[in-house]
């Protein structure tokens, strides 16, 4: 398959390679140290760089402490309607900071599920595993990825997904990546109660209680109320818990009206991270 060629890279990113260098060494320098074990998921944010990067720093950051072959991305699909996952299966993501590789092998193990399926279409403007590789590409120059893109975000579809990563991403140096933003264009006090929900629920390890809160509003609504990328993140925290990850960290959350200003209308960011490591970690 061609090269995919960025879809956002100049608008919600820098476009050339010293720039987003230097914006994403900003936002990890910001970004605590990890001093917990070994991880092997994480929730990141997919908005503009400038609202999300400094939250997404802190799961990259982290991730980074360890070593990594493999970044299995994992988002929603903002503008293809489809059932089941999309796999990029071969080639590569185009980025400022250069190609990023697909892993085709791991690709083609996953799509040994009937729910995931090649579907190029599913990509071509999607901004939620593109918004993912500055950070990927920085940290983890040599490592491949496999980019994944959920369509209709039904039970069927998130359990398949996690049995699919539980199954082929056995090795301790893939991370599995879930993309997503939280509430969306809500005042930041409500924002912040409806985004605690999620917080709470990923900070328990507690994939089955975000599913159910997740599935209590209609499907058109999940997005504004919970996550846009609510069914990639319960698959990665389901995924993570079968592979044998044990604890769980929310490790920053902030909204869009900490950086624009605007305090009526905001979108919530959360940064996560799965895998085993003791109650003492670099968590903000």
């Amino acid at each position: 398959m061609p090269t995919r060629p960025p879809a956002v890279a100049g608008t919600w990113y820098p476009g050339t390679a010293g720039a987003l260098t230097r914006d994403v060494d900003r936002y990890l320098q910001d970004a605590p140290d990890w001093t917990g074990g070994p991880i092997r998921a994480v929730i990141a944010p997919h908005a503009g760089l400038m609202f999300s990067g400094p939250v997404g720093a802190h799961a990259y950051k982290a991730a980074s402490a360890g070593h990594v072959d493999t970044v299995v991305l994992t988002g929603p699909s903002h503008y293809v309607a489809f059932d089941g996952v999309s796999v990029y299966p071969e080639g590569a993501f185009a980025t400022p900071l250069g190609d990023a590789e697909i892993d085709t092998a791991l690709a083609q193990s996953l799509m040994e599920s009937p729910a995931i399926r090649p579907m190029p279409a599913a990509h071509q403007r999607e901004h939620s595993l593109e918004m993912q590789l500055p950070f990927v590409r920085r940290l983890f120059p040599e490592a491949r990825i496999v980019p994944l893109v959920m369509g209709f975000q039904t039970r069927e579809t998130i359990t398949a997904l996690a049995a699919a990563l539980a199954q082929a991403c056995t090795s301790e140096r893939v991370l599995l990546v879930a993309s997503t933003d939280l509430s969306h264009f809500f005042d930041a006090r409500t924002a912040q109660e409806l985004d605690g929900r999620v917080a709470r629920h990923v900070a328990a390890f507690d994939a089955g209680g975000l599913l159910e809160t997740f599935e209590h509003y209609p499907e058109h609504e999940r997005g504004r109320f919970v996550a846009c990328g609510g069914g990639p993140a319960i698959a990665v925290m389901m995924a993570a818990r079968s592979l044998g990850a044990t604890d769980a960290r929310v490790l920053k959350y902030a909204h869009s009206g900490e950086i624009s200003g605007d305090f009526d209308g905001v979108v919530g960011y959360l940064a996560a991270a799965f895998g085993n490591f003791s109650a003492s970690t670099g968590a903000d």
